[in-house]
């Protein structure tokens, strides 16, 4: 797929979606004849679905708008008090985050609400208008208009499924909105109607998407992006079975684990810092020098002493940046935790020979040198789904499925402590060990894994959402980890989790435009 196609995409549907229940009395009313226009041809049913490639959930991962604030999807990660934002003085939801003040600061916690509700929305508008007119314009070619529909319902899945860990029971609109009489102001449903919806959507979008890798398929969606989707949502609601038949549909693709060339610049790590297209990256957002630039993603790896070291940028800021307490995590024999692998605390400019030094890590898997040193645009793509989480994913849903450790579940979460281990190990002697292990022990170490290899792709408090508990690092020996509940649990700030810390507020603007909606618990309303 060619980011200016997405581009001209995005103008046409910026007429179009009307999403939310919010913008759409904002908007100029517009009739049925006139929405259903925007899909009366094959290409502009193609323009409008290229369009939910850049709005909405994967933008939440992907986008790096702000040089003060990460991609909107790292803030839930602030919620655990092991990352912080060293501008947080200014970006107050990541501090309340960390704080878990956010019951009585609802009112700035929710202008960055209303930004996730609105796009979200607008997104499943889009998405909705797609599901419901592409089956009617007439294409020779109907192998094209199963694919945009099957996409169409892809995307509204992954934005259901993000509006749904984000705020719990949520508004569930199944068509566009188009007619004024209806009733655009809906209820909340329940969790698991939207769930219901989000598994039937991904389960034909299974279906019908070719069965390629996302780069071989032009970085389009595919059958495996849904597919590890999909087991992505079971492992979510602990449908363990489920997660793991889907996820093997993913292991059983063309997709596969990066290996290391060594332990060094041709890390497996380094590789998917640099490299576009490997075989490990499922789903990625893309970039583009000229159209689609990565924004200020170059920047998150250093803090504001890198301003004197490069002239590309003229911001830096530890916006995700890791506690000490948290790097704890890695065992001492971890590649992840080796300079210039996952962090870096030391960089010296080949052009200029100055060097930046922080005794606070910064995050070498978000530098992107010719950016930094060159051309001032970051066109690296940004993984969203790796090979790696398709591993994990499987091996706990095995063994929490059978309540028993398999060789299959063990070999799978021995690839990737293999490839992290620098001391030789192989992953036939991590199966073995792992294969030892009881069945809540080696969830567990899937767990700590987990923490490790995904922390840098903001999947943290998911885990902590679907397990309920929270992940004790270890202040005084490297690599130990202990899990608690997680309500009760003290965050690596110190503060400690209630019960309404689980959710996020509703945007207090959305709940003056709808009045049929009520607020999470113990967040203000107005």
């Amino acid at each position: 797929m060619k980011i200016k196609h997405i581009a001209i995409a995005l103008m046409l549907t910026g007429m179009m979606g009307l999403g939310s229940c919010t913008k759409f009395l904002e908007e100029e009313p517009r009739s049925n004849e006139k929405f259903e226009a925007f899909f009366k041809t094959r290409e502009q049913a193609e323009s409008n679905v290229n369009a939910l490639y850049r709005r909405g959930a994967p933008s939440r991962y992907g986008v790096a708008p702000s040089a003060y604030l990460g991609p909107t999807a790292s803030i839930p990660s602030m919620l655990t008090g092991y990352f912080t934002n060293s501008y947080e003085g200014q970006e107050l939801v990541c501090l309340y985050s960390k704080q878990l003040t956010r019951q009585q600061n609802t009112r700035v916690v929710s202008n960055t609400m209303n930004t996730i509700w609105d796009q979200s929305y607008q997104a499943i508008n889009i998405a909705n208008a797609g599901i419901m007119y592409i089956p009617n314009i007439a294409m020779p070619d109907e192998g094209v208009k199963n694919r945009l529909i099957a996409e169409s319902k892809f995307f509204r899945a992954f934005n259901y499924f993000y509006l749904v860990k984000t705020f719990g029971d949520i508004p569930l609109p199944t068509e566009p909105y188009v007619d004024l009489t209806k009733d655009f102001f809906l209820e909340r449903q329940p969790k698991a109607a939207v769930y219901a919806l989000i598994e039937k959507d991904l389960k034909e979008a299974v279906e019908a998407l070719p069965a390629n890798t996302f780069s071989a398929n032009g970085k389009r969606i595919t059958k495996y992006v849904a597919a590890m989707a999909l087991a992505n949502v079971y492992l979510q609601q602990g449908k363990f079975a489920d997660a793991a038949q889907y996820s093997k549909i993913v292991l059983q693709s063309g997709h596969r684990l990066t290996q290391n060339d060594d332990l060094a610049a041709n890390s497996a790590y380094n590789k998917l810092r640099t490299t576009d297209n490997l075989e490990e990256s499922i789903y990625a957002y893309e970039f583009d020098a000229t159209i689609s630039n990565g924004g200020w993603w170059p920047t998150y790896g250093f803090n504001g002493s890198a301003t004197a070291v490069f002239d590309k940028y003229s911001i830096f800021e530890r916006v995700y940046g890791p506690t000490d307490n948290f790097l704890n995590v890695y065992a001492a024999d971890d590649l992840r935790i080796k300079p210039n692998q996952f962090f870096h605390w030391e960089y010296k400019n080949p052009n200029t020979g100055k060097v930046w030094k922080s005794e606070q890590a910064g995050i070498w898997y978000y530098v992107e040198e010719n950016a930094l040193l060159n051309t001032g645009r970051a066109t690296k793509d940004w993984n969203i789904y790796r090979y790696s989480e398709a591993l994990l994913i499987a091996a706990e849903s095995l063994v929490k499925a059978g309540n028993a450790v398999t060789s299959e579940a063990a070999g799978y979460l021995a690839q990737i402590k293999a490839r992290a281990n620098t001391k030789g190990k192989t992953v036939a002697q991590f199966t073995t060990e792992l294969q030892a292990l009881s069945a809540t022990a080696f969830v567990e170490e899937v767990w700590k894994e987990r923490l490790r290899e995904l922390p840098l792709e903001f999947k943290m408090w998911d885990d902590c959402l679907r397990t309920g508990k929270f992940p004790v690092i270890s202040t005084t020996q490297k690599g130990s980890v202990t899990f608690v509940n997680l309500v009760g649990a003290k965050n690596g700030f110190g503060a400690t989790f209630k019960e309404s810390d689980l959710l996020w507020p509703i945007s207090m603007d959305e709940l003056q435009r709808n009045p049929k909606l009520e607020q999470n618990p113990e967040y203000q309303k107005n």
